[in-house]
């Protein structure tokens, strides 16, 4: 099934039920009514909107509306925890390369992760507000799922039994505030602005065939201005699968229900297949020909990710944003 969640003037929206195709939607208040609370009881919500999504998608829903992701929230438009790893290791290859730094031999089994805000998502279509251009504005395409509870010392099978839905994610990085950041040994803060979501997260078995070994593989897409520059696989060169992420998380505590884990930049080692964030376009315009080229992105700049599956329909949406001032 496909869940998304209406803007309603709360902080926390109303949960509602998608068709499959993305055509329509119908209110689950009469199950649950946020995504949190169906999270919180899942084993008992969740055969009640799986009904209710049988019964929309066959057409006979009595109270189905037409389906705008201009209305939506992030899926869950706050969350106890967000927590984003850096699962491609190509991708740090390639920033570590470009810097002549070399990739330390723990990365390859150990997941690089940050623990990022979580009080304020940003919905598909919500604009990215930035201070100022000059702090390097950068877009990231990611995987991200949403957990039930997973107990402290889960073992990565374990922990892959807790993805309870999978979405997309922008995690918008401000690049020329990082390495300041990274330099006092503490990690990111102000570099790391809100995170963007799809219009809608999906149970697993949505997206059949296209979801084993813990990891989603379809072609994550993403269009800057117009002009399609990532088609990367997330799939095959997913260093660290979801279960991985999850199990790192909780191998000192537990992980609770409402949870949600990202991937990090989808990277693929075939630079054809282009990029999934401008700070990979740099790194290889950088190991090319010794500087980057590329431009961060400007007041006004759009950028639309999304992911179609094997049937080539769009499987959660799209984000689809535009950069803007913060206003006085």
């Amino acid at each position: 099934m496909k869940l998304a969640t209406y803007k309603d003037g709360s902080r926390d929206g109303q949960l509602v039920v998608v068709s499959r195709d993305l055509s329509t939607a119908h209110y689950a208040t009469g199950v649950a009514g946020t995504l949190q609370q169906a999270l919180d009881d899942w084993n008992f919500v969740a055969p009640q909107l799986h009904d209710l999504s049988v019964t929309l998608n066959q057409g006979r829903a009595r109270h189905a509306f037409a389906f705008d992701p201009r209305q939506c929230a992030a899926p869950l438009p706050r969350a106890y925890q967000w927590a984003d790893g850096s699962a491609y290791i190509n991708h740090v290859e390639l920033v570590r390369r470009s810097r002549d730094s070399a990739v330390p031999k723990s990365f390859y089994h150990d997941p690089l992760m940050y623990q990022g805000g979580s009080d304020d998502f940003l919905g598909p279509c919500d604009p990215i507000v930035c201070r100022s251009e000059d702090h390097g504005i950068d877009f990231e395409a990611e995987v991200a799922v949403i957990t039930g509870d997973v107990p402290m010392a889960s073992t990565p099978e374990q922990a892959l039994e807790g993805v309870r839905l999978i979405m997309l994610a922008n995690d918008v990085s401000l690049r020329r505030l990082i390495p300041d950041e990274l330099a006092k040994g503490f990690g990111f803060f102000q570099g790391k602005p809100a995170t963007a979501f799809s219009p809608v997260a999906v149970t697993p078995d949505e997206i059949g065939e296209a979801w084993h070994d813990g990891r989603v593989h379809l072609v994550m897409q993403s269009t800057w201005n117009g002009r399609k520059v990532g088609m990367c696989e997330a799939g095959p060169e997913m260093t660290f699968h979801f279960g991985q992420l999850i199990a790192h998380i909780c191998k000192t505590r537990n992980v609770r229900a409402g949870s949600v884990v990202g991937s990090g930049t989808v990277s693929n080692k075939d630079w054809a297949n282009g990029y999934s964030c401008i700070a990979e376009r740099r790194a290889i315009e950088t190991i090319e020909s010794g500087k980057a080229s590329t431009e961060f992105m400007k007041f006004g700049d759009t950028i639309r990710i999304e992911m179609k599956g094997l049937d080539g329909q769009s499987v959660f949406g799209a984000i689809d944003q535009k950069v803007a001032p913060l206003q006085a």
